[in-house]
């Protein structure tokens, strides 16, 4: 049901994880699994640490984009940093979504750090039977 239109974006993804920080017009890739369950395609994106507000899904046509912020833990001015490693910054993942798809009733989850988003497959898409007629047609008059 997915659709890959850039064979290095794995490439992309792991060159930005080493590159640093994600910013709104440069972010860093999110890991996801994608599946089929039944008659809905399901998508997981790994984002923990994000707030729920701070999470932005968007369809354009067939192209999903779901963009996150992850921001620095509020401390006090007295605290000193000993390590962080922790990835700040923004984050990003465009799927490039089938027709088979219905875009317009796609469900959004957010628990425990995973965005599920769950997208039913268009009724015009699942298998269906077709009746096969006798064999006499009506005639058109002229």
């Amino acid at each position: 049901m997915l659709m890959r239109t850039d064979p290095f974006r794995e490439l992309d993804r792991l060159t930005q994880q080493l590159m640093g920080p994600g910013t709104w017009s440069k972010p860093s890739a999110m890991p996801m699994d994608a599946f089929r369950d039944g008659d809905v395609y399901v998508i997981a994106f790994d984002v923990p640490g994000v707030a729920k507000d701070a999470i932005d899904i968007d369809v354009e046509r067939n192209m999903l984009t779901v963009k996150a912020e992850r921001r620095p833990t509020a401390r006090s001015e007295q605290a000193q940093m000993e390590l962080s490693e922790r990835p700040l910054g923004v984050f990003s993942r465009q799927v490039m979504l089938a027709d088979t798809l219905d875009t317009e009733r796609i469900d959004a989850e957010y628990d425990a750090g995973v965005l599920t988003l769950r997208i039913p497959i268009a009724e015009r898409a699942k298998p269906r039977k077709i009746a096969i007629g006798d064999g006499s047609r009506k005639q058109l008059n002229a």
